[in-house]
């Protein structure tokens, strides 16, 4: 595995534990916050409830644009190194290592390009949700 490879994997899983630990302190927060607000709610309490509604379909747009476009990279990165590797096949070795050492670099990509939105999105409200329980 390249350092290149290794790094993006440890980042990938350093922000799938952030998220894990986000994701809770979100939910709780939120659940807590409607069970107080009662039947009558507050314009805060609107503008957060609307506010978690709108921004998952914002992150995931994000990260299905963002996935979808790494992808096509991707891919492009994919036949031109076929392509190097037939038209001088003496200066470009390709063995099956190479190849699948290739496709697991771009996979954790694409996987990398996903998480972002979604993990951005997820810690920067559990920051400012922490925050405002504090108050």
């Amino acid at each position: 595995m390249s350092i290149r490879t290794t790094r993006n994997a440890k980042s990938i899983v350093a922000k799938s534990t952030e998220l894990a630990l986000a994701v809770p302190q979100v939910v709780a927060h939120r659940v807590a916050r409607m069970a107080n607000a009662g039947p009558t709610l507050s314009a805060r309490d609107l503008k957060e409830f609307n506010g978690m509604v709108a921004e998952k379909h914002v992150a995931f747009a994000q990260a299905w644009q963002a996935m979808a476009t790494h992808t096509m990279l991707a891919s492009q990165a994919m036949v031109f190194s076929f392509a190097r590797s037939f038209w001088s096949p003496t200066r470009a070795r390709i063995t099956p290592a190479k190849v699948a050492a290739q496709v697991q670099g771009l996979a954790l990509g694409v996987l990398g390009k996903g998480l972002a939105p979604v993990h951005r999105k997820a810690t920067a409200n559990a920051r400012r949700l922490g925050r405002s329980k504090r108050r």
